[in-house]
């Protein structure tokens, strides 16, 4: 340390006074510097203070204004609050009443889908019903239709179901005792059906045998040539079947000179007359009628009003007699009738005159109701064709009755 004093005192002597009046002349001018950066730095920090003097009024002013606005913003934003609360309560009110009406009609929509479905599924459970039923119907005609087929495919059993049902229609028709199936002729010969004619006639015979072989081939055949030859079997083996009927069952006296031959079916007679003219002429001039079973269902009543109006004229004197009878019941109906007549006639004028004496006693009820009182002597009839007027004095003998005798 002194080493270091030593030295610089040696320093500073060796300083001529020159630099030394010319560093204090520089410090002079560095304080003084400093001194106007100071005054100017304390100019500068007032100017700041006061500015930010200014600007913290302005803050506070700004403040003042911005709690201002904060407050009128929460007062909105109360009001709008308390708005839209009131909002939100009606909007709820609403909602919960539209929904409790939609959930009221959503109900009510479910019930009556509800109830429609039910009665839909009823309905659909009926006519199911009704399609099983008509179903086994189906299932039931198919088997009477193999049936039929089986039957048709047989001779013997396609004989006897034109022969059922023949013998079904002239049942149905007549009355029993009017024809007869299988009945021997002098012959030899058993016709399917003979039906007793009146007034001792002839009966008339009826043939259910009719070639349906033939037909099956015609309606099975494949082309024209196997129709046509089918066609012309057909035809030989209704033409030797008309000439059996007119040899065996035409018998001159005993039997009808015209016969029936019965086809079972509506499209098989239809299509014999429309395809096979010539066969229906040929078995007319045989005295051969072909027939359908309306055809022969038409014959049978015609027959059966032909037999009833025999029956008619048969007992005809039976008829007359009861006639005559029932004519002399009529005249003693209408003498009792006019008897009873004159009867309800005087009873009539029995009650017209009970109604009369009732309507003049009504009236004079109400004159006496009224106090339609007279003296003795002005008294004056109740009538002029009635009996004279009768008094009657009251208690007192100041008041008089009057009294009129009835008939």
């Amino acid at each position: 340390m002194t080493v270091h004093s030593e030295s610089l005192a040696l320093s500073v002597a060796s300083i001529s006074p020159a630099m030394l009046a010319l560093a204090g002349g520089l410090f002079v001018a560095l304080v003084l510097l400093m001194i106007i950066l100071l005054l100017r730095g304390a100019s500068h920090r007032r100017e700041q203070a006061e500015e930010a003097r200014l600007r913290a009024g302005e803050s506070e002013a700004r403040m003042a204004e911005l709690l201002k606005v904060q407050a009128e913003m929460q007062g909105r934003i109360a009001a709008m609050a308390e708005v839209f609360g009131a909002r939100q309560s009606e909007l709820n009110q609403a909602i919960s009443q539209r929904l409790d009406g939609m959930s009221q009609r959503v109900n009510s929509t479910i019930t009556e889908q509800t109830k429609s479905t039910h009665e839909n599924l009823q309905r659909l459970q009926e006519r199911l019903a009704v399609i099983d039923a008509a179903q086994n119907n189906i299932q039931t005609l198919a088997k009477d239709v193999v049936g039929l087929q089986a039957i048709l495919s047989n001779k013997q059993t396609r004989g006897a179901f034109g022969q059922s049902r023949m013998e079904t229609i002239v049942a149905d028709g007549l009355p029993m005792g009017a024809y007869a199936f299988q009945q021997t002729l002098s012959n030899g010969s058993r016709p399917d059906c003979t039906i007793r004619m009146p007034n001792g006639a002839p009966p008339l015979v009826i043939d259910a045998k009719f070639p349906l072989e033939a037909w099956n081939a015609i309606r099975d055949a494949g082309s024209p040539e196997a129709g046509k030859i089918a066609g012309q079997q057909f035809r030989r083996d209704m033409e030797i079947h008309i000439r059996d009927i007119s040899e065996k069952y035409l018998i001159q006296g005993e039997t009808q000179d015209t016969a029936f031959l019965f086809v079972p079916s509506e499209s098989i007679f239809a299509e014999i007359h429309e395809n096979f003219e010539a066969l229906v002429q040929k078995a007319h001039r045989a005295r051969i009628v072909i027939v359908s079973p309306s055809l022969l269902m038409l014959s049978i009543q015609v027959i059966q009003a032909v037999l009833k109006d025999q029956r008619m004229r048969a007992q005809a004197h039976l008829i007359q007699g009861e006639v005559a009878i029932l004519m002399d019941d009529l005249g003693r109906l209408d003498e009792r009738v006019r008897k009873l007549q004159g009867h309800f006639a005087m009873a009539q004028k029995d009650i017209d005159m009970v109604v009369t004496s009732a309507d003049k006693l009504t009236k004079r009820g109400a004159r006496i109701e009224a106090l339609e009182f007279e003296a003795g002597g002005d008294a004056k009839p109740a009538r002029d064709s009635e009996a004279p007027a009768k008094s009657v004095e009251s208690r007192t003998g100041l008041l008089k009755l009057r009294v009129v005798d009835e008939e």
